[in-house]
């Protein structure tokens, strides 16, 4: 059944045009993801879908028979309402149900017919365990106290409370703006199980990966030309697109090789040209055009030279914190690396935020002592990063740190080009802040932040209003950062992604450091817990540690050693012979059965080097 239709849709703002004539259904059962790129109009879509918004051209229909519901990014909620009141708002029909039922009960007069018509409506709605539901839905979500008033909730409360209200209200088709936005991970993977039933239809933004890959069947790419379909989950799509980007390039070094020969014979004198089909002069601009189309993988070049690092980094020893009574950090110890990345996880309101505050100094403990290396020099990217002026030019921004910046490499670049290594085109430099996107602002916060040249990044929950593709090459940067990096976030990709060990939240303001990433982390916490005992500190090193489960490993043979220590370097090769062969393939002047035969030959030469490092993982583990 088509639950929402919609057909030459366009929005503009200013006199530009977000996008124009898309055409978009939503079907029952589908768990669509919309993704693309921050400024390229995923939540303006959304709201049209949801009719929250007035297109500027084209329909949107929703089927009378379904209720849709939108979640936005800043959902309004009357301040004065209490979590019940708004839980049982009048808007939401099972709700009212259930309040008339309990006024009738309260109510001698209640004529018996009536009683006995709201009861046989509650049967056929289910509606008998709905207060349990609410109850269970608000805890999931971190929401205990139901009398307190919607204006003395965080912003991240209130978000919870509206997807709490959206959820209760069973609608047929979820419309949901970033839903895993301020929530901790046990709340993200409660919601993912809950949207992974079979009659939940859903449409959603998110940066979320493993949360789009668990839960979504359609990937739905909003880009320049259009909107791009892929029918399958995060990974189908990364697989699809990447053949999708090979296959541009192969179309586009045709098209530039037939263009140099309709080149040719345009250039010739009117008298010959005058001779020729009107058809094929329109056919010489149709292949101009496709030669010119510029294959779209730009990405984010992050390469900074940080301060120099000495021997001392950073040490806590014994800190305790407390706040309105409650411990929210309990005789914590531990006494910095070099390069550790670490993830701090945990529950909303842990104290995850308090411990790097207590870190970096911005915050004074209430017991222990902090102490930082003087060379350290901390780079700190924060929920709430210093603001923007929203009437200075991006390039006044950032000139205001510096007009060059030194990178990794030791070349020295301008502002103008540290702008478009950010994704911030030259003629976006003059554009007042005010006008970019929310992900846009966000990145240029990171962008001063490394300007300063920090050697210890402490990142707040640093995923939230990025873009996929930011997100992707931000995670290849920390991996290769020579600093320290100790981040707070929800996001599990991106733990497991960058980070080699969890500083873990428990209970009572209790933290527990586990090596590895964020699933390594996961499967400790699955585990008997006599496997999983944390070995007690000696007293030169406050740092508790876990041993580890040890079985017996063979160790490598004499060719095996051989082959351990040749495969770097044969990896290397083929990936310079990938290089190569790329080169040649958009070289532009291949004939199609050259082009087609060199693309096949880098699709084998990529399986080889992903065969190559397997062995060597599989090598390593046994070395």
């Amino acid at each position: 059944m088509n639950c929402i239709s919609a057909e030459g849709l366009g929005k503009s703002y200013n006199e530009t045009w977000l996008f124009t004539n898309l055409n978009f259904g939503v079907n029952q059962g589908d768990k669509i993801a919309l993704i693309g790129k921050n400024g390229a109009g995923k939540s303006t879509l959304l709201r049209l879908l949801a009719k929250a918004e007035p297109a500027d051209r084209g329909d949107v229909v929703h089927n009378n028979n379904v209720k849709v519901v939108y979640l936005p990014q800043e959902p309004e909620i009357n301040p004065d309402l209490t979590v019940w009141q708004i839980i049982f708002d009048e808007s939401n029909p099972l709700a009212k149900l259930v309040s008339e039922f309990e006024m009738a009960q309260l109510d001698p007069n209640f004529s018996h017919d009536k009683m006995a018509e709201i009861m046989g409506e509650m049967d056929n709605q289910n509606a008998w365990d709905y207060e349990g539901q609410v109850r269970e839905t608000l805890s999931k979500l971190g929401i205990t106290n139901l009398e307190q008033k919607a204006g003395s909730l965080s912003g991240g409360q209130k978000r919870r409370l509206a997807i709490a209200a959206m959820l209760l209200m069973q609608p047929d088709v979820f419309i949901l703006d970033e839903p895993t936005n301020h929530l901790d991970i046990e709340a993200i993977e409660w919601l993912e199980n809950l949207l992974n039933g079979k009659n939940v239809t859903l449409l959603l933004v998110s940066h979320d990966r493993y949360f789009i890959d668990r839960i979504c069947n359609r990937i739905v790419e909003l880009e320049p030309s259009g909107l791009v379909v892929y029918r399958g989950n995060y990974a189908y799509y990364l697989e699809k697109k990447a053949e999708r980007i090979q296959s541009a390039a192969v179309e586009q070094g045709k098209a530039k090789l037939l263009m140099l020969k309709e080149l040719e014979w345009m250039r010739r004198q009117p008298q010959a040209r005058g001779t020729k089909s009107k058809s094929r002069i329109e056919a010489f601009y149709d292949i101009k055009d496709k030669a010119s189309v510029k294959v779209d993988n730009q990405k984010l070049e992050l390469s900074i030279r940080g301060a120099r690092q000495g021997s001392k980094i950073l040490e806590l020893h014994h800190i305790n914190h407390s706040f309105n009574d409650q411990t929210l950090i309990k005789d914590f110890s531990h006494i910095f690396k070099n390069k550790e990345k670490i993830g701090v996880v945990g529950k909303n309101g842990a104290g995850k935020s308090t411990l790097i505050n207590i870190a970096c100094e911005l915050l004074k403990a209430t017991k222990g002592s902090v102490v930082v290396g003087q060379t350290t020099v901390f780079g700190y990217f924060s929920q709430n990063s210093a603001p923007l002026n929203p009437e200075n030019r991006l390039i006044e921004e950032v000139r205001e740190i510096a007009d060059h910046v030194q990178m990794g490499n030791g070349k020295t670049i301008t502002a103008v080009q540290f702008l478009e290594r950010f994704l911030f085109r030259r003629e976006q430099h003059y554009t007042p802040i005010g006008k970019l996107s929310g992900g846009e602002k966000r990145r240029l916060q990171l962008l001063k932040i490394l300007m300063t040249a920090p050697n210890f990044l402490i990142l707040d929950e640093p995923t939230n209003d990025f873009d996929i593709d930011t997100l992707n090459v931000l995670e290849d940067f920390l991996e290769a950062f020579e600093g320290n990096l100790m981040v707070v976030s929800h996001d599990r990709y991106f733990l497991d992604k960058v980070c080699d060990h969890i500083f873990a939240f428990e209970e009572h303001g209790v933290i527990k450091d586990y090596p590895g990433n964020y699933t390594d982390y996961r499967l400790w916490k699955t585990l008997p817990k006599e496997t999983t005992k944390i070995a007690t500190p000696k007293q030169q090193d406050p740092t508790p540690t876990i041993k580890l489960p040890e079985n017996e490993k063979r160790k490598l043979t004499f060719n095996e050693r051989q082959e351990f220590d040749r495969l770097p370097s044969d990896i290397e090769k083929v990936g310079l012979e990938i290089k190569q062969k790329e080169a040649q393939l958009n070289g532009g002047n291949l004939a199609y059965t050259e082009l087609t035969s060199l693309a096949y030959e880098i699709e084998k030469l990529n399986s080889m080097i992903e065969e190559k490092e397997l062995r060597w993982l599989e090598l390593s583990e046994l070395k």
